[in-house]
This record gives C-alpha cells, sequence and structure tokens, in this order.
C-alpha cells in the first residue's frame, strides 16, 4: 500500500522509517521530506508545498493512497484533515476544529476545566495592559505563553516580576495583536504521554521524556526539544491508570460533547508533582518531536495497522500493542545560532561511519549536488535502542563523534534525570 507523509522534521523522518519497516508499505511518500527521507529506499519525495492542500489532496486521490498521516501542527490547525474528508479520501490526524486543542492555548484550558482535568490556574491577557496588570498582582516563578502556534517555543517561564514584563513587552513587540496565557507555575518533572484515538477509544503509546531546554540541566530557552527518550521511569503502571482516568478519557469525552470527532495523536504534556500528581501542562494535536524519535523505534505493532484501525473506527477492537523491551534516547544535533537564529547550508559529514545499529532522523538536511547539508536549526536526530538507558545513550554518543559540521551543538546530559534517579547522582 501507499502511506503518504506529510512534513519535513524529524518526526517525519521517523514516521517514514517506521512505515518502512513493514512489508506491506511501498512506496512510502514525502511531502516535501528531507535530506534522509530522501536516501531512504522506496522512500519518494515529492516537491509540494505543505500548504498546497489542493495540490496535496490531488496527488494522493491520483496516486491511490492508502493513508495520508499529517506531521506537523500547522497543516493540522489549517485544516488539511477537513480538506480530505470533504474528498471522502483517508486522512489520519484531527479536523480543524479538534487540532484547536493545540493552535489555541486558552481553547485547550477552558475545554480542561469544563472536563475538571487537573491543570494550573491561569489568565487570558487579549492586550499588553491586562497582561502586565495581571503579573502586578502575580506570584513569581510564572509562565507566560503566546496563545497561538509557536513551534514548540512558545513559553518563557519568569523568575520575577522584571523578567515577566520584559517578556510581555518583547511578544507584544513582535506582534501587537495576539493573546497571551499566563498560568501558574507547577514544580515537578515534566513527561510526555501520546496517545492513539479514534474519537471512541484512547490509547496512549510508551510514555518519553522530552528535553525542552536548549542547555544541560535543563537551562536555557525553550527549544522544539534536544532529546528525549523512553521508557520515561516516572510513569509507573499506576500513575498510567490515573492519567487514563483523570486526563485522558475526560479529555475525549469533553471532545465528543463538544461535537469533536477527534482521530488522530493526542499528546498531553505533564506536570508530575513532588507528590506524584500529574498535571496537564499543555496539549498538542501531533506525535510529539522529539518523543516519535523514542517510541516508534520501541514499538513492535506496525503503524500502519494501527492508525488504519483509528481511522477506520475500530481502535477499540484493535489487539493490544507490543512493545520491544530496552530503552530508546536520541540526542539532537542542533546549527550554530539555534532556537533564535540558526545559520544553516553547512556541510555534514562522517555519516558513513556510524554503526549500523544507530538511527539518523534527520530534521533540517537537504541535499545538493550530492552533498547533505543543514537546512534548519535541529539537524538530526541521533538514536538507539539499548538494553537500558545508559546502554542506548553510550550508542548515540559515540555516534555523535563521528558525525561534523560547522557549529554542531547538542546537549550531553539527555536522560539525566533517569540516571539520577537510577543511579542516586546525575
Amino acid at each position: 500500500m501507499k502511506i503518504l507523509v506529510i512534513g519535513n522534521g524529524g518526526r517525519e523522518s521517523a514516521l517514514a522509517w517506521k512505515f518502512l519497516r513493514s512489508e506491506r508499505v511501498k512506496p512510502l511518500l514525502c511531502i516535501p521530506g528531507n535530506g534522509g527521507t530522501a536516501s531512504l529506499e522506496n522512500c519518494i519525495n515529492v516537491s509540494l508545498r505543505m500548504d498546497d492542500f489542493e495540490g496535496i489532496r490531488r496527488f494522493a486521490e491520483v496516486q491511490g493512497v492508502a493513508l495520508t498521516v499529517v506531521g506537523p501542527e500547522v497543516p493540522l490547525a489549517q485544516g488539511i484533515v477537513d480538506y480530505f474528508l470533504e474528498a471522502k479520501l483517508p486522512i489520519f490526524g484531527p479536523t480543524q476544529r479538534g487540532a484547536q486543542i493545540e493552535a489555541s492555548k486558552s481553547w485547550a484550558k477552558e475545554l480542561m476545566a469544563e472536563a475538571g482535568i487537573p491543570t494550573a490556574s491561569w489568565q487570558l491577557c487579549p492586550d499588553r495592559e491586562s497582561a502586565l496588570s495581571y503579573l502586578r498582582k502575580s506570584n513569581f516563578p510564572i509562565v507566560i505563553k503566546q496563545d497561538g502556534l509557536a513551534a514548540g517555543k512558545g513559553v518563557t517561564i519568569a523568575a520575577n516580576l522584571a523578567e515577566a514584563v520584559d517578556t510581555i513587552e518583547r511578544l507584544f513587540t513582535q506582534n501587537s495583536e495576539q493573546r497571551i496565557v499566563i498560568e501558574e507555575f507547577i514544580t515537578g518533572e515534566e513527561v510526555s504521554v501520546i496517545a492513539v484515538t479514534d474519537g471512541e477509544t484512547i490509547r496512549p503509546l510508551i510514555a518519553a521524556q522530552d528535553h525542552k531546554r536548549l542547555g544541560e540541566g535543563d537551562t536555557g530557552p525553550n527549544t522544539g526539544g534536544m532529546g528525549a527518550y523512553a521508557p520515561a521511569p516516572i510513569m509507573t503502571t499506576s500513575l498510567q491508570e490515573r492519567v487514563q482516568k483523570t486526563i485522558l478519557a475526560p479529555t475525549l469525552a469533553q471532545l465528543k460533547a463538544r461535537g469533536i470527532t477527534y482521530c488522530g495523536f493526542l499528546y498531553a504534556g505533564l506536570m508530575i508533582t513532588p507528590q506524584g500528581d500529574p498535571y496537564v501542562i499543555e496539549f498538542n494535536c501531533r506525535l510529539g518531536d522529539p518523543e516519535a524519535q523514542v517510541i516508534l523505534p520501541l514499538l513492535e505493532t506496525p503503524l500502519e495497522s494501527l492508525l488504519l484501525a483509528c481511522q477506520a473506527g475500530s481502535l477499540g477492537q484493535f489487539p493490544p500493542l507490543v512493545w520491544r523491551s530496552g530503552s530508546c534516547a536520541t540526542v539532537v544535533l542542533a546549527s550554530e545560532g539555534y532556537p533564535v537564529n540558526p545559520i544553516t547550508d553547512r556541510v555534514i559529514t562522517g555519516l558513513e561511519n556510524v554503526p549500523a545499529d544507530v538511527l539518523l532522523f534527520h530534521g533540517g538536511t537537504r541535499r545538493k549536488n550530492e552533498q547533505l547539508l543543514t537546512s534548519g536549526g535541529r539537524v538530526m536526530s541521533v538514536t538507539a535502542v539499548g538494553d537500558d538507558l545508559p546502554a542506548a545513550l553510550a550508542k548515540v554518543y559515540d555516534a555523535i563523534d563521528r558525525i561534523q559540521f560547522e557549529g554542531m551543538y547538542y546537549r550531553r546530559d539527555i536522560g539525566w534525570r533517569a540516571l539520577t534517579d537510577r543511579q542516586g547522582q546525575p
């Protein structure tokens, strides 16, 4: 069968790799893909823009695509799924209304309030004056979020009033029409729980932990993610059952109550407090990046079978998911200047020296004149599976030592929380 993946990042590279592990999938089509997908056997990059919905729909129809899978949030928020459904073409992802769970922080917060889902207290501020007024009577630290999509980089944790005011002034200088959500700061440990749903049944995938901060020790500015690992030890069986009962199931029920049939990935970014209580800090309407890079290599169940069952509305009858034993880790290689102003078009070398059991999921790469060049901030996710997390990380960092491009930056402490828990030291 032909499957079409929409997107050009590390998540889509991982999706392409996973789909091609199945003998049923041939060829795998990517719009537009990247330098990594271009090198996969039986994978074809198609030069269409992700916002060319008419062109993409026509291509899928002519090619007889069995399933289109949308990777990034922007096409989902813009309504590509609605466009496909009107033509009765199979597609996996939420409709535009469902995608508001990521596209609008305030919409998601209102839904959580209606469903009684645990989350931080918050305030929507539609202009500079209301935001500054709210800050003057707030406790610190405090979390400031852009209400709309921000590519995973729209969150600031302000330690004091001066930092918060600077953030508000910067955001409204960039866009005077935007809205800001200001949230209570909740301490704890973050974990990503990503589920698949057909609108009636919701099933979580294995839990992962992402490292969003640029610097080691989880310091510095937020990024789209600098690395991840799975499974996350903090997500015990009892906690997973609690998350299913108090977060995932009520969210799906509230979406249904709003008249939304949500078929797609549902990403719950959780904060687990020191008391062990889960709070939702964000919802996303798609598979995470770099979480996809550590979840998919551990999934033994054919991905196309799982997603086709969701698309057909039969997830409730689908067999239990099968997972590979061990741990998976990924470390993102980033361009100099990321996340503010990444420098691109630098030659990448050394990939031929990477061991065969290490996966290279490309994000910001492109091919030109037989050379592989950087083309974005997060260049690639170096990924490996091991018997345990230290073994997986050892493979990853050994492979990174063999890769070169000018200005290459990466974190050397991915997985530090799990290793601290295990060994009693960082």
